[in-house]
């Protein structure tokens, strides 16, 4: 004869919730409430004819209800084995023990730890230098094919900033297999830029690439060029500009990365032009915060650098179109005190002494 009392379970632990929520016992009502219900028939058999069969009952928890009630886990079990045993009437059957369990676990949990270590691809150094070159902050910019002409000019006008983009269509080596190519640049990118061009997600590449971005955990930018981010994207920060305008927007979010500061202060002791370093200096009011060193080094790279000193937007000397000078933002950025040397060839500290002229003796001056 078939056992009645597993099969009455669920009504019984369905009536039990209720008793439990009319007597105010809220966290025994919440264990039954959420509780996925097993039964192990015939744990206990009786030795003679007639005897009482015990069954266990199973109560599996989701996480935070079972680490709520682990503490006091034993009492809750006998509590509700008590409870079930009284409220059904089932002739020579019990429950025999009731067990809490934990739901099992999928690998999220290593991952909800914080604790889990990336396993991250292994890319060589001078793989790494040939996509990347020597310096900058590495930029990975996934794109459609049809705009290559209009990524590789952008390219082009954030290298000025201390920038290394990568754009597959131009910087794939034939001889290099190209997933293989892109897989390299997005393991070793410090950032990743999304041009969001109408049919931006029809690409058989682009979602994929926003997806590895998304797992780096590195500084996602979403630029709509004619489509709304989506998806991961539509969590980071977006803008909306024309291409001519977006490397400059693109560089007002990166000036917050030590990595592209670093980038650009390497990029201005690069600099080979004045009209350059002009250019160069868009980016001077945009910078929030540096570090003493950091200063230090600016500092040095201008006064190193011939070009950044006949540069207006460097040296405050045209102030109606380029500013005040690369001294006005150290005062911002610094709590010391800085001034330019005599003709603006040097930045040193607020107060030093102007070197004296060489005294010219009357035995000195030609006839």
């Amino acid at each position: 004869m078939a056992d009645l009392l597993p099969g009455k379970m669920e009504h019984c632990i369905a009536t039990l919730a209720k008793v439990y929520g009319h007597d105010g016992k809220k966290q025994l009502q919440e264990i039954l409430v959420n509780a996925q219900v097993h039964v192990d028939e015939r744990i206990s058999v009786p030795s003679w004819v007639g005897g009482t069969y015990g069954h266990g009952v199973r109560l599996t928890l989701p996480e935070n209800i079972f680490l709520g009630a682990v503490s006091k886990k034993v009492a809750i079990q006998n509590e509700i084995k008590k409870d079930l045993n009284a409220l059904h009437h089932v002739h020579n059957e019990l429950v025999k023990d009731v067990f809490l369990e934990l739901e099992p676990e999928t690998d999220e949990w290593r991952e909800r730890s914080g604790l889990l270590e990336k396993v991250k691809r292994s890319v060589p150094p001078d793989t790494t230098k040939r996509i990347w070159g020597d310096s900058g902050f590495r930029l990975f910019m996934s794109h459609r094919a049809e705009v290559q002409a209009e990524t590789a000019a952008l390219k082009e006008k954030l290298k000025l900033f201390g920038i290394s983009s990568f754009v597959a269509h131009v910087d794939i080596h034939p001889t290099k297999t190209w997933q293989d190519e892109i897989e390299n640049a997005l393991a070793t990118m410090d950032g990743f830029v999304a041009l969001m061009t109408p049919d931006f997600h029809l690409s058989e590449w682009t979602d994929q690439e926003v997806g590895h971005a998304v797992c780096r955990g590195v500084p996602t930018i979403a630029v709509n060029l004619g489509m709304t981010p989506y998806g991961f994207l539509a969590k980071f920060q977006a803008l909306t500009c024309e291409w001519d305008t977006v490397h400059i927007e693109i560089v007002k979010i990166l000036v917050r990365q030590d990595k592209w500061v670093s980038g650009y202060i390497d990029a201005l002791r690069k600099c080979t032009q004045f009209e350059e370093g002009n250019k160069m200096a868009i980016a001077l009011p945009w910078i929030e915060r540096l570090s003493e060193n950091q200063v230090d080094d600016l500092i040095a790279a201008y006064n190193a650098n011939p070009e950044l000193q006949g540069a207006f937007g460097f040296n405050g000397e045209y102030t109606r179109k380029y500013g005040n000078g690369l001294v006005s933002h150290l005062h911002r950025l610094s709590s010391r005190r800085f001034q330019y040397s005599e003709g603006k060839k040097s930045i040193e500290k607020e107060g030093t002494p102007k070197k004296p002229k060489p005294k010219v003796e009357d035995d000195d001056v030609p006839f």
